[in-house]
């Protein structure tokens, strides 16, 4: 039957095209023979049962089933078509509308989840595995709120004026203004009285000094002028320092930046999972506020964080910004946009603390919080210098933990968040690094500025935002921690640092309590490190830090390609979050055009491209600012292999003394681990190596593990009788008891005190790849080195202001430099020798005074000879690699 029918359906096919010219339409008279043939005979269980059908009961019903079937096929068909087509029409008009494809981030995890033991994860608004997989998006491109149709209106005008109808239908919040609440406050009223206290009984003083009477002295009249002119000035510092957030201005700020950023970014990359994770954090928690802390890069953070956060329907901040924005026009702006202006330094010159300004500005930060608006502020304090993250500046925090304290609010959701650049747009820092003073912003500048900035390019621009985290939460497990002991264990040694008191984030805004202070400077540094591992690896970072670390002289194309390969496969094995894709090679040359030929150089050497760094000492600064963001993530590998590299040629150097072979040389593991927490401890202001919750010694023990696992060091196994074990405790145990008096944060290595003839090798086959992780920290050991040894200008009594002490470190430094003792150009760094005389103060090596607000810097009376300058010195160039 099948047979005779392919035939009846072949002929109907011949003789449609042969009778096609006569009008005769075979198709017809052979279908209708195929379905009275059909209907003869059974069907086998297609549709219905296996039986005999009739003509009227078989034929018909299975030929009207046969038809309706082909009816919905073909409307289907037909519906498809007018999806297509519609599909190809918006997706030809939105490549004709887009702009050149660049490189964005892998799909991969996401990074930036909450800290498991400061915030317990069934309390978190974890993301969910479709989130953890979903790609960055490009915010440029995105305008959700553009393509809104109706069934009355199926076209719309937003389609064609995207950026504007995005900026019109945005969801609208108010923001009410507090300012007016502050004077009135009793915190501010006693800051007045007491600083008029002061005034009388100095202007007492003064006619005391210069030997007059009193008695003519009006207390009473003067206190009453004195309050008068603080009541003044307190309404003016109110005026400068409020912010004036608009919601219309923020529309039209979004819309400007919709066309302009363009113009020199390729995009800004952004993760819709982020975003939704903190509107889940939001309806989770809806009256707690916000508060952003970025790290701080460039002036464009500013706005940015409250640009991603307006196109995606959340309450914008008010964003803490330094008075010297304030400038005309753009201050304007900035102020109408939320940002709310601070002074860079609360206190006068004088050293005298400035009781209205303060109690001014932690009463409107109260303010701010209780009426409800989110807040925005940097916990560096001011822009990297370097490009790896300050030291964090807690005054405002301290404000807002407060705050919680007193019941203001009830809690408070902390988003840590990671801004980077491939290029950054504000220059580079160069003048400051070498000592000159910092150009401060005016209206010419900044006009200047972006017309500058509007004729180049920048590459991509990246934003993270870490899972919020309660403050309730982190506040109860840093102080569980101080009491019962920290996460890591009670023998965690903390890296403490003295807040800055110069600075405006570092003073105390609040109170002078030490157990406050201290929670507060967990609570930043917490975020600052957290900060530092969410940041995104651009294509310059991981470029600048090959060059620098492992090609200083240049190096074909194929082998940077092979080498970023490496690169980025320790990063995903780490869960660095790269902000890149593609293929190596391409972003090599992609990262080189970038950097611009001032920094890279591209040149052709036979068949190959040879690519190398500008090593100027200006062209190595900038270069490694970019470096810089990688540095603090090989900061404990880089220093467990130069401690152990150290310790190995000492012990040569002892073996050859001694005319002993100095091959397979071996170090004891503990006194590697000791010597790893005196070098952890020397840059405890250059990098927070880990979260107050953590252990530094686990820590290592980590970094260990992975150096080994890698092949750089080895501990082999060697195995004991029982008699040997039973001798190897009993010399631990008498030796321990000799050792009676080693801090407490060594017990950690002295648990297993079979541990104390452990060896460790450094293969030689492996030598090559620890130089490179030398390096990575060689530049600051070089810069401490210059300093200690600077510090012979001041023996014998000698003192000099710090500014001047500075700018002779900077010469020192320089000089070695240019006469090869020092390869690295980056060690010429203000910021760097900043913290190793913050080091040298807590160590009480230094001493310095505040003479009418001028720092003056001298040696300690222990510490002013000679000799024992020379072994501060030797103490610090022990870290320098060879």
């Amino acid at each position: 039957m099948v047979g005779i029918v392919e035939v009846l359906l072949f002929l109907a096919v011949v003789g449609y095209f042969f009778n096609k010219s006569r009008g005769t339409d075979m198709v017809d008279i052979i279908s209708n023979r195929v379905q009275e043939a059909y209907g003869s005979f059974r069907l086998p269980g297609m549709f219905g049962s296996a039986t005999t059908q009739t003509m009227e009961g078989g034929l018909y019903s299975t030929y009207a089933m046969l038809k309706r079937f082909g009816e919905q096929k073909k409307r289907k068909r037909q519906i498809d078509k007018e999806n297509d087509r519609k599909t190809r029409e918006e997706s030809l008009y939105q490549m004709k509308n887009s702009a050149t494809p660049h490189i964005l981030p892998d799909s991969k995890p996401m990074p930036g989840l909450a800290c498991r033991f400061c915030s317990p994860a069934e309390n978190q608004p974890q993301l969910d595995q479709v989130d953890r997989r979903r790609n960055a998006i490009d915010i440029l491109r995105v305008t959700t709120h553009a393509g809104r149709r109706t069934d009355s209106s199926p076209t719309d005008w937003g389609v064609w004026c995207p950026h504007l109808a995005q900026a019109t239908r945005l969801m609208k919040y108010d923001y009410p203004q507090v300012a007016g609440a502050v004077l009135g406050e009793e915190r501010v009223q006693q800051a007045l009285e007491m600083a008029a206290k002061e005034s009388v009984n100095e202007k007492r003083q003064e006619l005391l000094a210069a030997g007059e009477s009193d008695d003519s002295f009006d207390e009473d009249t003067y206190y009453n002028e004195v309050m008068r002119t603080n009541e003044k000035r307190a309404n003016r510092v109110l005026i400068g320092m409020r912010s004036k957030l608009s919601d219309m201005v923020l529309r039209i700020t979004s819309w400007v930046l919709y066309k302009l950023l363009p113009c020199f970014l390729s995009g800004v990359a952004a993760h819709p999972g982020q975003v939704e994770m903190i509107k889940r954090a939001i309806a989770k928690n809806p009256d707690a506020p916000l508060i952003f802390l970025p790290l701080h890069r460039s002036h464009l953070d500013y706005i940015m964080v409250s640009f991603i956060l307006l196109n995606h329907d959340i309450r914008c901040p008010l964003v803490a910004g330094g008075d010297n924005l304030r400038i005309p026009v753009f201050g304007n702006i900035l102020r109408y946009d939320g940002a709310f202006f601070i002074k860079r330094k609360i206190d006068p010159l004088t050293g005298k603390k400035d009781h209205v300004y303060r109690a001014i500005l932690h009463t409107y930060v109260q303010k701010v919080l209780t009426a409800g608006h989110n807040v925005e502020f940097f916990i560096e304090g001011g822009r990297t210098r370097t490009g790896k993250p300050c030291m964090p500046k807690s005054g405002i925090l301290s404000v807002i933990v407060d705050a919680f304290n007193d019941k203001s609010i009830s809690d408070a959701l902390i988003v840590p968040v990671s801004i980077n650049y491939e290029k950054l747009v504000d220059g580079n820092f160069v003048r400051e690094q070498l000592g000159q003073k910092k150009v401060p912003e005016s209206f010419s500048s900044a006009v200047a500025a972006i017309i500058k900035i509007l004729k180049a390019r920048y590459g991509l621009m990246r934003i993270d935002f870490n899972e919020p985290f309660s403050l309730s939460e982190l506040v109860k497990s840093l102080r569980k921690s101080e009491i019962g002991g920290n996460f890591g264990g009670p023998e965690t040694r903390r890296l403490q640092h003295k807040p800055s008191s110069s600075s405006l984030f570092g003073t105390d805004v609040v109170q002078e309590e030490q157990e406050l202070r201290t929670l507060v400077d967990n609570i930043a540094r917490h975020v600052v490190y957290d900060c530092a591992k969410a940041t995104s690896v651009m294509t310059t970072n991981a470029l600048a830090f090959l060059l620098l670390n492992r090609f200083r002289d240049g190096a074909p194309l194929s082998m940077l390609t092979e080498a970023l390969d490496e690169l980025r496969c320790i990063l995903n094995s780490t869960s660095r979050d790269l902000g890149f894709t593609g293929a190596s090679e391409d972003i090599v040359k992609y990262a080189a055009d970038l950097l611009g030929p001032g920094l890279v150089t591209k040149e052709k050497r036979g068949t190959q491209l040879f690519i190398k760094p500008v090593t100027m000492i200006p062209n190595v600064i900038e270069l490694a600012y970019y470096s810089n963001s990688l540095v603090p993530h090989f900061a404990l590998d880089s220093i467990v292999i130069t401690v152990a590299s150290l310790l190995k040629r000492e012990a040569e150097h002892r073996l050859r003394e001694q005319q002993k072979s100095t091959e397979d040389v071996s170090i004891g593991r503990q006194e590697l681990f000791y010597t790893c927490l005196d070098f952890c401890d020397l840059l405890m202001y250059e990098f927070i190596l880990s979260k107050p919750c953590q252990s530094l010694e686990m820590l290592l023990q980590d970094s260990f593990d992975r150096l080994c696992i890698s092949e750089l060091l080895s501990q082999p196994e060697v195995e004991y009788t029982e008699d040997q074990n039973r001798a190897r405790r009993l010399a631990a145990h008498l030796e321990m008891n000799e050792l009676n008096d080693a801090s407490s944060e060594d017990d950690y290595f002295d648990d297993n005190a079979q541990e104390d003839e452990v060896r460790v090798f450094l293969p030689a086959e492996k030598h090559c790849n620890r130089i490179v992780l030398q390096s990575v920290l060689a530049p600051f050991t070089n810069t401490y080195a210059a300093v200690a040894y600077s510090l012979n200008h001041l023996i014998g009594g000698n003192s000099m202001v710090e500014g001047e002490f500075i700018r002779q470190c900077i010469k020192e430094i320089s000089t070695r430099v240019e006469m090869g003792e020092c390869k690295y150009g980056e060690s010429i760094s203000t910021d760097t020798v900043r913290n190793c005389l913050k080091v040298l103060e807590k160590r009480s090596i230094l001493e310095v005074v505040n003479n009418n607000g001028v720092r003056i810097v001298s040696l300690a009376a222990a510490c002013d000879s000679t000799a024992e300058v020379q072994g501060i010195i030797q103490a610090l160039e022990k870290f320098v690699p060879v």
